[in-house]
């Protein structure tokens, strides 16, 4: 009994124990009583961002002073994020909301900044479905300007004087692209001289010469067709096969001859082996014959059938805006004595049906599925003419197919300039703008002359379109007259090193 009565007493003073504990470890867990916990940082959309950046914008224009991200004292405790900034404990919230703000401007930039150069209230003018396209250049005299010192003083004056011709449009279409290029190259290479001190001519060749020149025409004015890609890669591979030790005189000529010899082969006699070639489906008489826009090796075919071989028959020439190249294959055909009809692309299901019994197609590229890549609207003539049962033959020199696999027009295409397609004439610059009325007239009549500034509005303006496979039925070449199928073949038997299915 003694020792029950001595132990009772130590249950109490346990459980005594265990509230104090409790008690002491909750203090140690208290915060300190000057600890300022800054309010958790807003979370703001896209739109109340840029609205943001367009405050702060005008706040800074209208104080002139301050820094991006930060509000003036007046602006505090009002609204949504005010208020947070006032229950969170003056300028601790303030600084914390400035520096997510500076944050989600960081994340948001580039949009802001094209938003606010795209039209209304910094409204973004690009579609998005093709945002990831390269933005088209200005084509103006400024843009050539645009360049750093550096840049323009490496530079020979017939590389920015060619690229103002690509941008402005008045060089098109991949023959005349690649041709041009390598008429450029050819004079650079007579007026350069390797430094004295270089080890390697071929080395500086290469980096202070070819590649400055063709960066500049693509990154400064168009991205390069997949023609001057093919013809830039031959240039650079009979640079790397000269000799070391040969005299910089001797490497000139053996280049100089390998440009002549490439434009020979590859675009002229294989333009009049496709002449032969496809000539060959033009009947004696009574063919109509459809073509699309401007290519030079369809004129090519077209002016041998009429001149050289005495062929009758009569052509419809499909047009479409804004570049209107038809109106040059117009004037070319109607001046050798060819029977023509001008038309543009809306017309084409009536001509179709019951007037065309074949259509020659010009290519920019031939893909190794047997995909034609052309310019926009070649796809719609196309596959028109397949479902009206009418043979469809395109026009393409080998130099011109590309190992890559396309699918459709979305993922690789180019996009020209949004605002030629609000003009009400032709965009161009070139022989066909003498069709254009006066400026008082052009003027009155481009309804969407202030596009850029109408909010919800966007305009689209590509450059090409995939033809499948499927609507083409034979793809002529300076080898013979092909099925899309045998493109692959073609390409591994010219090209023994690459597969063809990159």
């Amino acid at each position: 009994m003694a020792e029950q009565s001595a132990a009772a007493p130590s249950a109490p003073a346990e459980g005594a124990a265990a509230p104090a504990a409790a008690k002491a470890k909750k203090d140690k867990k208290a915060k300190p009583k000057d600890l300022v916990i800054p309010p958790k940082k807003p979370k703001l959309s896209k739109a109340e961002r840029r609205a943001l950046q367009e405050a702060q914008r005008a706040a800074k224009a209208a104080g002139g002073g301050g820094k991006p991200g930060k509000v003036s004292g007046g602006e505090k405790g009002k609204g949504k994020d005010g208020a947070s900034a006032a229950g969170g404990g003056g300028d601790g919230s303030n600084r914390a909301r400035g520096k997510s703000v500076s944050e989600e401007e960081k994340k948001d930039g580039a949009d802001g900044e094209d938003g606010a150069q795209g039209g209304a209230g910094g409204e973004d003018k690009m579609v998005s479905l093709f945002s990831h396209l390269p933005r088209p250049k200005a084509a103006s005299d400024a843009q050539l300007s645009s360049l750093s010192a550096d840049l323009q003083s490496n530079l020979h004056p017939a590389v920015p004087t060619l690229g103002h011709l690509y941008l402005t449009h008045a060089v098109i279409g991949g023959n005349a692209r690649c041709r041009a290029m390598l008429q450029t190259f050819a004079l650079l290479l007579q007026s350069y001289a390797p430094p004295p001190s270089t080890r390697d001519f071929r080395h500086d060749l290469d980096h202070s010469l070819l590649k400055p020149a063709f960066q500049y025409w693509t990154s400064q004015c168009r991205p390069h067709s997949v023609s001057m890609g093919n013809a830039f890669s031959f240039l650079k591979l009979a640079v790397s096969s000269l000799d070391r030790e040969l005299e910089w005189d001797a490497a000139r000529e053996i280049l100089l001859e390998s440009i002549e010899a490439y434009v020979t082969e590859r675009l002229e006699y294989a333009g009049k082996a496709i002449s032969r070639h496809a000539g060959s489906k033009i009947q004696e008489r009574g063919d109509v014959i459809l073509v699309f826009g401007k290519s030079e090796v369809i004129n090519k075919l077209l002016l041998d059938a009429a001149l050289v071989d005495k062929k009758t028959f009569r052509v419809i020439v499909v047009d479409s805006r804004p570049l209107l190249e038809g109106r040059d294959t117009l004037e070319i055909l109607s001046r050798a004595g060819i029977s023509c009809t001008y038309v543009l692309l809306n017309a084409l299901s009536y001509l179709m049906m019951r007037e065309v019994t074949k259509v020659f197609l010009g290519a920019s590229a031939l893909m190794s599925n047997g995909s034609v890549l052309s310019r926009v609207g070649t796809a719609c003539v196309a596959l028109l003419a397949n479902s009206n049962h009418i043979p469809v033959l395109v026009g393409c020199e080998t130099y011109k197919i590309c190992n890559r696999v396309q699918l459709e027009s979305i993922t690789g295409n180019e996009l020209g300039d949004a605002g030629e397609v609000a003009r009400a004439d032709c965009a161009r610059a070139g022989p066909s703008n003498r069709w254009s009325a006066g400026e008082e007239d052009e003027k009155r009549r481009d309804v969407l002359a202030d596009w850029e500034e109408q909010p919800n509005l966007k305009l689209l303006n590509l450059m090409y379109d995939l033809t499948p496979s499927d609507c083409v039925t034979g793809i002529v070449t300076e080898v013979g007259i092909l099925p899309p199928s045998s493109v692959a073949v073609l390409l591994r038997e010219m090209s023994p090193d690459i597969t063809g299915t990159s």
